[in-house]
């Protein structure tokens, strides 16, 4: 039964644990051979940069072959051709798919008639569950566990769905979260629900200094044009929340700063030099965990696990 990757609620607690774990083994041993004689195709109806190279790069270091699109210009896309259809073709040329979208909920329709794995790199304001997998990883490499960790999310927490999905897999470890926004962009209630349902305590405030000197990972977060209906709006709230250096100067020692990326302003220059910054080395951990999602996803066991969470 193939297995697929679209919400981060694929996957329990154990299997996340399982792909940091190979993660952490694939940076240690970047260079393999286990995806040999197999094909990925890499669709991306919607721009990218981090994503699909880092994806494209796990895929080369698993000695595998990419197939697949950037952009759609140059696909049956602009003659019509549905995304059923789209899908139904490519799954006969390949292993698995790796696709992003930008319609919410364009990835599980993928999953229900692919006949091979899919991968959601992204759709929508929906789910990003390798961007998850890959921020649990830079957690665990910068605070050195899981539980308890008091996380500051910035920005646009409404359409971010790097946000979404990393709250929720965060769950599982009881973490304190803070949400910075502005009152246009604040976290969708049915997320606030999620959290209490699952017993997690959470604070909201527009002041980003309010709770800074008690976070453990500060998690910035672009305001996305491309999601606002309304141009004016986000003209409103865009420079809402720009981090600079001077900012930092109180904050916990071990606090490290997060980013998706990509950056517009939010985050100043200068906090590039800072020790606090995180989020270029954020990326790097991107094509290791991105190897552990595909070698999980394809079946390859026997990989080394390099270290336990006890």
């Amino acid at each position: 039964m193939k297995r697929d990757l679209v919400s981060i609620h694929d996957i329990s607690k154990d299997e996340m644990l399982e792909i940091i774990r190979r993660a952490a083994y694939f940076e240690k041993h970047p260079i393999s051979e286990i995806l040999k004689g197999r094909v990925i195709a890499s669709l991306f109806f919607e721009p990218s940069t981090r994503t699909r190279l880092s994806f494209e790069s796990a895929i080369n270091h698993l000695g595998g072959r990419v197939i697949g699109f950037s952009d759609t210009k140059a696909t049956s896309q602009t003659k019509g051709e549905t995304l059923n259809d789209t899908i139904r073709v490519v799954s006969n040329y390949c292993d698995m798919i790796v696709m992003r979208h930008p319609i919410e909920g364009a990835s599980r329709f993928a999953s229900e008639v692919s006949s091979v794995p899919v991968v959601n790199a992204g759709d929508g304001a929906n789910q990003h569950p390798s961007q998850t997998l890959l921020d649990l990883y830079s957690i665990y490499k910068t605070q050195g566990r899981l539980d308890g960790i008091n996380i500051m999310m910035v920005g646009d927490l409404k359409y971010g769905r790097t946000v979404h999905s990393l709250l929720q897999a965060l769950s599982h470890f009881k973490a304190h979260f803070t949400f910075v926004s502005p009152k246009e962009l604040n976290l969708p209630d049915e997320y606030k629900e999620f959290l209490k349902v699952n017993g997690q305590s959470f604070y909201e405030t527009e002041d980003i200094m309010e709770c800074m000197n008690e976070a453990d990972i500060l998690y910035m977060t672009r305001v996305q044009r491309e999601r606002f209906p309304d141009p004016m709006e986000y003209e409103k709230v865009k420079d809402t929340y720009i981090l600079k250096k001077e900012m930092l100067d109180r904050t916990k020692p071990n606090m490290k700063i997060l980013h998706p990326l990509p950056r517009v302003n939010e985050i100043a220059l200068d906090v590039d030099n800072s020790d606090h910054a995180y989020y270029f080395e954020q990326t790097r951990n991107g094509m290791f965990t991105r190897m552990g999602i595909i070698s999980y996803l394809s079946e390859i066991n026997g990989i080394v696990e390099p270290f336990n969470f006890d």
